[in-house]
């Protein structure tokens, strides 16, 4: 997708005016439907903080370049700076470091190797699986061997390019074809199977057998990887982490240094984004600086530049995929057999669980009633790839978004009626091929309202007419729906703590486990705290993630920071309301349940106190001010060995209709217009869900049209730097951008009644993909099938195209 050739719908060459009144009936449709109002708060907005637009609690601070990140906290006197040094060889036996010419420059203290390390010389990840630092081989060109230490951060990244490491080089695999032939593998296979696949396939009235190849995805944060450690009085430390799992650094730490978890704090005020990228991969960082800070005895900064950031840190996972596929005169499918071969780099990392949620994702919104998938988790010599928004789950709907398109084109039909014909319904095709029940269906009539509002039949008439007139500019539609599983799927991390502080003067701070990168959490988490005390938002301050306040805390992923965290910070302030309220009543000489909290007001049926004045008159009676709150989803349970059960305590849902054209000529592409109607429940702050939409959307186009990562035949990224790698830019964003939110709360009781909006929309972005591969199928011959391979780059529509003209 390149900005190269103007293809854009307002110019010449799309001016045809059947197609600009469909267009122009779309958006006043789609201004009629379903907004943001629909998702306000059930009380007087004038009272409640939750399911308002309240702007982000850092925005003015971000604006004003006044919000702190991990580089910008005042250096202690004594600080060095570490930078890595990085294997050049993507296979091989390590045979020595050599640091003469590092140790002589200017300003470097030291150089840190495996053996400095006092504990535990393997990272202390539940796989085992990846060394602190290189030892006896390295597995992938940017592997880290050790880090050279100096005053100032390019004196150690000058000198960390002067290290000379002798490695015997070794046969390496650097493709997940390699792999499958070598059955080289991080994790041992998955197999899911239901009904009987071969028999459905055999018997169908139709069948396909196709591949699929979709490639990985940098994270592309804006603040890069970077850790701060500061050693504290008796061998304890304090480290600084740009990390979305500070109890994660916290264990990693300790279990390199040899010490107990007590003696490690981490604290994480902010990131700038993480997309899954310090999930587990800030770790590393944190490890590396915390290594050289107990030898050097003195505070170590690590910041990555871009480049190394790209050759040192892992990706979304790329996949390699086969299907045979069996089904009806209708398109209804009546058997599948998918294989997914899943390129997890050099160690496991999070490889496991996302894998096994791209077999539960597998199905997207459809039932699969006679299916086997096989799951290959293979070991490569590149970057060990790790967590990215969708954690697998877009992975696993990309190939069965594709199968539909391609059954769809088999039989001449609207790839729409074949998404349709397939949707969960009721009865025996409301249980997943993990036998989960869908209890919260909504997917036929979002389908069906998005259909309305976007305009998609008078649109797919106008395209089709203009096709037939153009040559050059080809233009394709495409509506995909999401069904979106939300829940760690390891069971233990959907938990969460938070305290909650009233002081003196009546203002209120919150700390939870979770961690901010941008997407609002602490404003939601705010938000809900405020409503529970009834007092305005901007009395309540959220404070840095700390491992000292709130510990054993979960990741903030998986979608799951606001039902986690939000929650159990609403437990935590119902029970400072509940001590106020008991204390009230007392004065008021009424129930406690008469008592109530709202507007900056404690309200009995004797009259109204402010809440400032009966806070200090609830401290002069010793009423206890502060409380814990702990959360644990309920419902959920399943089997690791078989992948069956209640993974999930719902489902999110959404559909996208985009509308795009290419250049036949050239293979350059352009997205038009995208219309979205997003499940959100009722929103707890309908701007940040909406910008969490927009955002989770580009970010997902980006992944299938520009974003392609490229490595040499030795193993070498060769796309790591902005000017190689392209993410997209606002010139990449339609004019038409739409987005809608379904009007109806949860119905699993979810805090707020809200739903996940972190990693739901990136998956509406396959309508980008399939759109396109909708506009190469207008230059084919009628039930032919498209074989684009994504990212979808101009080079892979042209070749596309080249497929279906032969």
């Amino acid at each position: 997708m390149t900005a190269a050739k103007d293809i854009s719908p307002s110019r010449d060459a799309m001016a045809d005016p059947d197609v600009q009144s469909a267009n122009a009936r779309a958006d006043k449709a789609s201004e009629a439907g379903p907004t943001e109002k629909a998702s306000l708060a059930r009380k007087p907005a004038s009272v409640q903080a939750a399911g308002r637009s309240t702007p982000h609690e850092s925005a003015r601070a971000q604006v004003a370049g006044a919000a702190t990140y991990i580089d910008d906290i005042p250096e202690v006197r004594g600080t060095l700076h570490a930078a890595p040094i990085l294997s050049t060889v993507a296979h091989g036996k390590l045979l020595g470091v050599d640091t003469t010419a590092a140790l002589a420059m200017p300003g470097v203290r030291d150089v840190i190797l495996a053996r400095d390390i006092p504990g535990d010389p393997v990272l202390g990840n539940f796989s085992h699986d990846e060394p602190v630092f290189a030892q006896d081989t390295v597995q992938h060109i940017g592997q880290v061997i050790g880090v050279v230490v100096a005053d100032t951060v390019m004196q150690a990244r000058r000198a960390a390019r002067k290290i000379v490491c002798r490695i015997e080089p070794l046969p390496a695999l650097l493709t997940v074809h390699d792999a499958l032939k070598a059955e080289s593998y991080v994790l041992p296979p998955v197999f899911v199977k239901r009904g009987d696949a071969a028999s459905a396939l055999k018997n169908a009235p139709h069948t396909l057998r196709g591949t699929l190849e979709v490639g990985g995805q940098e994270h592309f944060y804006l603040e890069g990887q970077v850790a701060y450690v500061v050693p504290q009085e008796q061998q304890q430390w304090l480290v600084y982490s740009s990390t979305q799992h500070p109890g994660e650094i916290q264990h990693w730490v300790s279990h390199a240094l040899d010490i107990a978890n007590h003696a490690v704090r981490v604290e994480c005020r902010r990131m700038g984004g993480g997309f899954g990228g310090k999930e587990t991969q800030s770790g590393q960082m944190a490890v590396w600086a915390a290594v050289a800070a107990h030898k050097l005895h003195c505070p170590v900064k690590l910041r990555l530049d871009r480049d190394d950031d790209f050759m040192v840190t892992g990706k979304r996972h790329p996949f390699a995929y086969e299907y045979d596929v069996g089904f009806d005169d209708t398109g209804r499918l009546s058997g599948l057999k998918l294989t997914m071969a899943v390129n997890c780099g050099f160690s496991a990392d999070l490889s496991g669980p996302v894998a096994d949620r791209a077999v539960f994702h597998a199905d997207n919104a459809y039932f699969l009633e006679d299916v086997e998938i096989a799951s290959y988790r293979c070991k490569t010599n590149t970057q060990s790839n790790t967590a990215f928004r969708g954690f697998g789950g877009p992975q696993g709907m990309i190939v069965i978004e594709t199968i539909m398109g391609d059954i769809a084109r088999t039989l001449g039909l609207d790839p729409l009626e074949v998404r349709k014909r397939n949707l969960y319904g009721i009865g025996e095709r409301d249980v997943t091929h993990y036998q989960m029940k869908v209890e919260d269906n909504i997917l036929n009539p979002l389908l069906s309202k998005l259909e309305q509002t976007a305009q998609y039949r008078r649109r797919r008439e106008a395209i089709s007419t203009w096709n037939k007139r153009n040559p050059v500019i080809k233009r394709g539609i495409a509506i995909t729906p999401v069904k979106f599983g939300i829940s760690f799927t390891a069971t233990l991390f959907n938990q969460a703590g938070a305290l909650v502080h009233v002081y003196t003067d009546g203002s209120v701070q919150v700390n939870h486990g979770g961690t901010e990168m941008g997407q609002g959490l602490n404003t939601k988490v705010a938000q809900i705290v405020a409503d529970e005390l009834g007092v305005p938002f901007g009395q309540v301050l959220a404070t840095a993630s700390d491992t000292s306040k709130v510990p054993n805390a979960s990741a903030t992923a998986a979608s799951a920071g606001t039902d986690l965290n939000g929650r159990a910070a609403q437990y935590a302030a119902r029970n400072v309301r509940d001590n106020l309220a008991q204390f009230v009543a007392g004065l008021d000489r009424c129930g406690a349940g008469a008592v109530r909290f709202e507007g900056g007001e404690v309200i009995t049926p004797a009259g109204a106190r402010p809440f400032t004045e009966v806070v200090k008159l609830a401290y002069a009676n010793r009423i206890q001010l502060w409380s814990d709150g702990f959360y644990r989803t309920p419902k959920i349970h399943y089997d690791k060995t078989t992948l069956t059960g209640r993974p999930f305590y719902y489902f999110a849902y959404g559909a996208a209709c985009t509308e795009v054209a290419i250049d036949t000529l050239t293979g350059e592409s352009r997205v038009l217009k995208v219309d979205i109607l997003h499940d959100v429940g009722t929103s707890i702050n309908p701007a940040i869900d909406i910008g969490q939409i927009e955002g989770g959307f580009i970010q997902g186009m980006g992944w299938l049209t520009t974003e392609q990562l490229v490595w040499n035949d030795k193993g070498l990224l060769t796309t790591h730097a902005p000017s190689t790698y392209k993410i997209p830019a606002t010139g990449d964003v339609p004019e038409h951008f739409k987005v809608d939110l379904w009007p109806e709360p949860n119905r699993e009781d979810n805090v707020f009644g809200s739903k996940a909006v972190g990693e739901p929309p990136l998956m509406l972005a396959i309508s980008v993909y399939e759109a396109l591969r909708d506009a190469v199928a207008s230059a084919a011959q009628p039930g032919e099938c498209v074989l684009l391979e994504a990212p979808a780059t101009a080079e892979h529509v042209l070749a596309a195209l080249g497929r279906v003209e032969r």
